[in-house]
């Protein structure tokens, strides 16, 4: 069976837009919340246990990215008993996934206290909160989210995305209920569960109505069980490296600077991951897409399906990371009313922007290399650049002025994608996948993107900085200039090419 790789590109990025607009509002209106209704406090705490309960994910393995990319051939071969098999295949890993995620998460009670340095809020149980929240993560496993990989690997993603919309849209509206009528961090943390148990449901209603003939049955062969094995093992590996660079940033800094510090990082890298979901709504809608091109087309059509993807991301990239550093530090200093506790020096945004075009400049090669299954050949790399990052952010922890350890924090990341994950996942795609001319062609994107990327910044920075308005309504005009300056910019430098890239994406096939 060919997808429709058009089609559903377009429904998943109009509902990915949705989404991330709703993702934009309601996070920020929450941290907000916190802020002013709980204090920086509780705010490092929510982060410390999102942090905690990552690492503890990593009993997942990998089982869900290794079954959605081992049902995209069946899916080509339209053999639905096969792809019946992997499903209930993957529904009896994800009942013990979230067993062991549950024993695990309640051997770390005895070593919570250690994890925050100073006070903890007043009135916290620190334990009854960390079960709620071990609750809520276990929850999944034990229901229906194994459903959605039906919909990732018939890169219906827009399903999924709208049920997330819709229960997120719900959730927020009552947990901003609950601070405002109540400051219960509790009931807080109670409806958060109630709404992922809605949200399995919603999953298991619509997989089965779209997909009826698709239900959890048969007896998967052995062969494929011990191909899924062998993927595991190395997206384990990923996994790995992974929770080092996202998760544990937030435990490293509340072991040695303490909960208000986890806030201020927080609220920064809140802007960052906001503004990243904006590219991320065209290569991560796409993995199920270009599943189902790698077993129906040529490696040539694949390529340039690839680079197609790759210069639009590059271009949305660019603006996002011209836009950022033009308005990072006025839109914190607003946010947080100038708390100094919370406002970080220029270099801080600086570092992010950095990180931002360093990590999303890889982020469609990662997506391909998911669908094509390059598990296996690469599987090392994250673990040695999260030993790097690691390594380097307790060492920058150690020996940096205390005002620059958490750009040290920012800084160890970009080292560990630079001179670790990028070359190594880079020549795993264009050795094993494409070939040697094809990387040129990659990496001539690359470095012009770059140069690009660098003097837009700059330059947009620049015009936004003569501004002298400050508060609110200097933000909107320094946005608005902003915004003109670097639409203007990259319409003059891209005037060809956008709108042919626009044009072949959206084309029919």
């Amino acid at each position: 069976m060919k997808l429709n790789f058009v089609k559903n590109a377009k429904r998943n990025v109009v509902a990915g837009g949705i989404n991330q607009g709703l993702r934009l509002l309601f996070p920020f209106l929450n941290r907000t919340l916190f802020l002013r209704l709980m204090g920086p406090e509780y705010l490092g705490l929510n982060g410390l246990f999102t942090s905690i309960l990552g690492v503890l994910m990593l009993a997942e393995l990998g089982f869900g990215a290794a079954v959605v990319c081992s049902m995209y051939k069946p899916i080509a071969d339209d053999d639905q008993e096969m792809v019946c098999a992997f499903l209930r295949f993957y529904r009896t890993v994800y009942r013990w996934v979230g067993t062991v995620i549950f024993v695990i998460g309640l051997c770390l009670l005895p070593f919570l206290r250690q994890l925050v340095r100073g006070d903890l809020p007043p009135d916290v149980n620190l334990y009854v909160l960390y079960m709620l929240h071990l609750i809520n993560t276990s929850a999944s496993y034990f229901l229906f989210a194994y459903r959605g990989s039906i919909l990732s690997a018939y890169h219906r993603n827009d399903v999924l995305t709208n049920i997330s919309t819709m229960t997120m849209f719900l959730q927020y509206v009552t947990v901003f209920l609950v601070l405002i009528l109540t400051r219960n961090y509790y009931l807080y943390v109670i409806v958060t569960v109630g709404f992922t148990v809605v949200q399995n449901l919603l999953i298991m209603r619509e997989s089965s109505r779209l997909f009826p003939n698709v239900s959890p049955r048969g007896d998967l062969p052995q062969e494929k069980r011990k191909r899924v094995i062998s993927d595991v093992k190395a997206i384990f590996l990923h996994k790995v490296g992974t929770v080092i660079s996202y998760s544990i940033d937030n435990v490293v800094l509340s072991a040695f600077l303490g909960l208000v510090a986890v806030a201020s990082y927080g609220n920064y890298y809140y802007v960052y991951t906001t503004v990243a979901g904006l590219p991320a709504i065209v290569y991560s809608t796409m993995t199920g897409g270009f599943g189902n091109k790698i077993h129906t087309e040529s490696r040539e059509k694949n390529f340039e399906l690839f680079m197609r993807v790759e210069r639009l991301v590059g271009i949305i990239n660019i603006w996002c990371a011209a836009m950022m550093l033009a308005l990072y530090q006025p839109f914190i200093a607003i946010w947080t009313k100038h708390d100094p506790n919370l406002m970080q020096h220029f270099l801080t945004p600086v570092l992010l922007v950095l990180y931002f075009h360093v990590n999303q400049s890889r982020q469609v090669l990662l997506t391909f290399k998911a669908a094509a299954a390059l598990w296996h050949e690469d599987r090392w790399k994250p673990v040695v650049g999260g030993v790097v990052k690691l390594a380097t952010s307790l060492s920058f922890i150690c020996f940096l002025p205390e005002e620059y350890k958490i750009d040290g924090v920012i800084l160890s990341s970009i080292i560990g994608y630079v001179f670790v994950q990028i070359p190594w996942e880079s020549h795993v795609v264009f050795t094993a996948f494409f070939n040697r001319t094809q990387a040129k062609a990659f990496w001539r994107h690359q470095a012009f993107f770059l140069l690009i990327a660098f003097l837009l910044c700059v330059s947009t920075w620049g015009v936004a900085t003569a501004i002298r308005m400050d508060r609110i309504p200097g933000l909107i005009v320094k946005g608005i200039t902003a915004t003109v300056f670097s639409c203007g910019l990259l319409s003059i430098l891209f005037y060809k090419e956008i709108p042919t890239i626009l044009k072949m994406l959206l084309k029919r096939d």
